[in-house]
């Protein structure tokens, strides 16, 4: 006899389908919230792909060889160039970094002493435990690390998983579209493409404005006389990574050490950052924007802010890149395909042809 599902079967079906689903996307989120710091380091794994097959490009153009070799030789001349830089400057940076730690507590509390703030170094201490304890906002290490040995193997993981994404990014980008219906498949490849297009023109434009900034930065505090400006430099390029939260942290330093050396000289240190800032904003940023990612000064902000209070240290650190892969899955796969308007989306290629063609002319 043949079972004939009535109405009421049907309905109890229809609700265990929709509580299976429910649990599995539950099991899911609370899997993926757990995973957090992996899904970060892998993000962060990305990123570094994306600068080895930026470098790797122009290297296969001027030499005879496949897109394994490019990379593998894109990383050996990255690496080449950071062992260069720290034996040029790497002594004189730590002989200056030390120099710094080891007199910012006595210009902490000739501060204390010139201008009465006697809770200045109490406000530090108390603004340390709350920055680097469990939960903080802007660094929370121990919340992905709690030691130098852990933090050195997850680079190793993230550089070495790095390597492998940059080789044959197309054999990951192929698996994860398995995922995905196959009618959708061919406007997947194409989103995730002009993501990694967008990262890769973010990064270089990042990067430049990273290096541009800390090297003024170490040639205007040096020429203003102040001690450790090579350290002051290099701390300001690195903290470029974070837009407009890094510089006021790297400011900080810089203006503590002036005040050892007298009011007049933090005032002009505070001065040059100030300009340093507005020069960023009005020259440096739009021609580097010219030719990279535009993202809107609320959203990074917005997302430095949420990531930050979301996933700690490195939340604040991977916050931009973030923010845009974001801007272009919203612009790509919402305002285009189902708002059905033509804006213009970071990273497509149609779109950065039209932008270089306009800046030109």
């Amino acid at each position: 006899m043949r079972y004939r599902a009535t109405g009421t079967g049907t309905w109890v079906w229809d609700a265990a389908k929709l509580l299976v689903l429910t649990l599995a996307a539950i099991t899911a989120g609370l899997a993926v919230w757990q995973l957090t710091q992996v899904l970060l380091l892998l993000f962060g794994s990305v990123l570094i792909a994306v600068l080895l097959r930026g470098v790797a490009a122009p290297l296969r153009r001027f030499l005879p060889i496949g897109e394994g070799w490019s990379v593998i030789l894109a990383a050996l001349l990255i690496a080449a160039a950071l062992i260069a830089f720290l034996t040029l400057i790497g002594a004189q940076f730590l002989t200056q970094a030390r120099a710094l730690l080891d007199t910012l507590p006595d210009l902490i509390a000739a501060t204390e002493n010139r201008f009465g703030l006697n809770g200045l170094g109490r406000w530090l201490e108390d603004l340390q435990v709350r920055l680097f304890s469990d939960g903080g906002i802007v660094i929370n290490v121990a919340s992905f690390s709690t030691n130098i040995f852990s933090l050195g193997a997850q680079l190793v993981v993230v550089v070495s998983a790095a390597i492998y994404l940059a080789i044959n990014p197309r054999l990951y980008l192929e698996g994860f579209l398995l995922l995905v219906p196959q009618e959708r498949q061919e406007k997947w490849r194409d989103t995730l493409e002009t993501v990694g297009n967008a990262l890769r023109l973010w990064l270089l434009g990042q990067l430049a404005a990273m290096a541009l900034i800390g090297t003024v930065t170490s040639l205007g505090l040096w020429l203003l006389g102040i001690p450790s400006a090579l350290a002051l430099g290099v701390f300001a390029g690195l903290f470029e990574f974070v837009p407009y939260v890094g510089p006021v942290l790297s400011a900080i330093p810089a203006i503590i050490v002036g005040l050892g050396q007298g009011v007049d000289t933090a005032l002009w240190v505070l001065l040059f950052y100030v300009v340093i800032q507005q020069a960023e904003g009005i020259l440096i940023t739009p021609l580097i924007q010219q030719r990279s990612v535009d993202l809107p000064p609320v959203i990074t902000i917005f997302a430095i802010i949420a990531f930050g209070a979301l996933f700690g240290a490195l939340g604040v650190v991977l916050a931009t890149p973030l923010a845009v892969v974001c801007l272009v899955l919203v612009k790509k796969l919402w305002v285009r395909e189902v708002l059905q308007e033509d804006v213009a989306v970071p990273g497509d290629e149609e779109d950065e042809a039209a932008k270089r063609k306009e800046a030109a002319s």
